[in-house]
């Protein structure tokens, strides 16, 4: 095993259960074989204070329970290939010394991006325990922080450095954080970026680190005592290229189903190695942790000839975001739009669980399917609390093959400080259902300026109290209690209808439909609308 961590070590210990007799070497370049890299942030911000507790195992704990052969500080420089070994280097000892294999498994991971930046030697990474005693020395003699990349990884030491007590700017070169989900919902997440004291630069890149700031695009220039790269990852293939294996079209190692590279006898797992998409079978790089312990499970199972198939991919994540959960799986509608492929979007906001039990918070989910086959391509949620329970049962239902209108029929646990008797997941099937079968027409919120241009009417069926507190620019407001004796105040032509999230809309459009109008119900409301202008 080339590698520990989730992919290598998950192989080696499967392996030692499959089969006792064999001999298992894994050799890590790092101090650390086994540890909880997903907790790094964590520990960084004193969430997790003891950094012990990242440690799950250690080389010596490795050896008694499972028989492992595990070599710390060192690195396997070059594979023959014709002779199976590979050379390793002791980074201690400087040694170099040759290890004969049967089989070799590479999960090398991912290194951290570190673009051309003048002064780019002093931002620090986040990859492994040595990435974080660096970092947690530096957080204790900084006041300030500047962090390069508004990812996973950078929202969530964005959000453990103000608890740290540093000032925080986080700076993201394109105009949202969190590219996994879509600008109306990542409004949101910005939102509460900024609730938090984090001043948050979108639209603007690092252009020169100096000793203690940060000089952006615009001109701008920012205190940071300390600086991070956050801006993203890629496959480490450095080894797997120099040695003829076979590199895919993204830039991972390319393997077959059963994560055998272009040598029958060099496997590959993990963040380094190239996956299948779940929707188109393109090749993708999805760098997660739970990925990497499958494939270092099958991938044992496929040395050992048990029946093995690696399986495609929807890359579903979640992440904290000071108290919110933003979470997705599939594809988002940017990448839909940009494979010109058919979409229908669905947006409600409804409550984590009933409303009249304390405690219940608006989550905001977002569904994307095809129209006709309606199959689920993707959803998105952001919430307070019940967001991953949500992004889960979708992303079961994607895998097992279930339609956007078979979410309605899905029996879901309830009770008060749980749920609700109509579960957002139900209500997303409901939706769909009513599109399918032609009963209401929806409008998307960056439909509505073509729609208004065009001439059509803008109805508020909100109270009138709402309706003061701000509308969409043109449009009337006749309250959805007093639609049917008013109904003569809606000037002719096509109907958009709305209201806050688009529960009292979906009911203004059927009484208009059944009187003859052509009228649409605005998707999410004036809440996606206005969270999307505002994006």
């Amino acid at each position: 095993m080339v590698g520990g961590v989730a992919g290598g070590m998950s192989a080696a210990t499967r392996l030692r259960r499959l089969d006792e007799s064999a001999e298992i070497v894994v050799v890590e370049r790092s101090g650390h074989v086994s540890f909880a890299n997903c907790g790094l942030p964590y520990h960084v911000g004193g969430v997790i204070p003891r950094r012990k507790d990242l440690l799950l195992q250690t080389p010596r704990s490795l050896g008694r329970r499972f028989g492992l052969d595990v070599r710390i500080h060192t690195e396997a420089v070059d594979i023959d290939r014709d002779r199976r070994v590979v050379v390793v280097h002791d980074l201690d000892t400087g040694e170099r010394s040759e290890i004969e294999y049967d089989a070799m498994v590479l999960s090398p991971g991912a290194r951290p991006v570190r673009p051309p930046i003048p002064g780019i030697e002093r931002a620090l990474s986040l990859r492994d325990i040595e990435d974080t005693d660096a970092m947690v020395a530096g957080v204790a003699d900084a006041a300030s922080v500047a962090i390069i990349g508004g990812g996973f990884i950078g929202v969530e030491l964005a959000e453990n450095m103000r608890a740290r007590g540093l000032a925080v700017t986080l700076i993201e070169a394109t105009d949202q954080v969190m590219a996994p989900i879509d600008p109306e919902l990542a409004a949101v997440v910005h939102e509460r970026i900024q609730e938090h004291d984090v001043d948050l630069r979108l639209g603007v890149s690092a252009q020169r680190i100096g000793e203690s700031t940060v000089t952006l695009s615009d001109g701008s220039v920012i205190a940071a005592d300390l600086v991070v790269a956050a801006i993203g990852v890629r496959p480490d293939t450095e080894l797997a290229a120099r040695v003829g294996l076979r590199i895919g079209v993204r830039g991972g190692i390319e393997v077959n189903d059963r994560l055998q590279t272009s040598d029958p006898a060099i496997y590959a797992v993990g963040d380094a190695v190239e996956k299948r998409d779940s929707l188109d079978e393109s090749a993708v790089l999805v760098p997660l942790a739970n990925t990497a312990n499958r494939q270092g499970r099958r991938v044992a199972d496929a040395i050992m000839g048990r029946p093995v198939s690696d399986q495609p991919v929807l890359g579903t994540a979640i992440v904290g975001v000071f108290g919110l959960q933003v979470a997705a799986t599939g594809w988002n509608e940017k990448r839909l739009r940009a494979a010109r492929r058919a979409y229908q979007a669905i947006h409600i906001h409804a409550g984590s669980h009933a409303g009249y039990y304390p405690g219940a918070d608006e989550m905001h989910l977002k569904l994307l399917t095809e129209p006709g086959t309606w199959q689920i391509l993707g959803a998105q949620g952001v919430g307070e609390s019940g967001i991953d329970k949500r992004i889960d049962v979708i992303s079961t239902a994607i895998r097992g093959g279930l339609t956007a209108i078979d979410l309605a029929e899905l029996e879901l646990a309830y009770a008060p400080a749980f749920g609700s008797a109509k579960d957002p997941v139900n209500m997303l099937g409901w939706q769909a259902d009513n599109i399918a079968s032609g009963l209401v027409q929806t409008l998307q919120w960056h439909e509505v300026g073509a729609a208004s241009a065009a001439g059509a009417v803008l109805l508020d069926v909100r109270t009138e109290k709402e309706y003061a507190e701000g509308a969409i620019p043109g449009a009337i407001n006749v309250p959805l209690d007093h639609l049917r004796e008013r109904m003569e105040e809606i000037p002719a032509g096509d109907v958009v209808a709305y209201c806050r999230v688009g529960v009292r809309g979906h009911t203004a459009a059927r009484l208009l439909a059944q009187v003859g109008r052509r009228v649409r119900n605005l998707d999410g409301g004036y809440l996606t609308w206005s969270a999307g202008i505002g994006a």
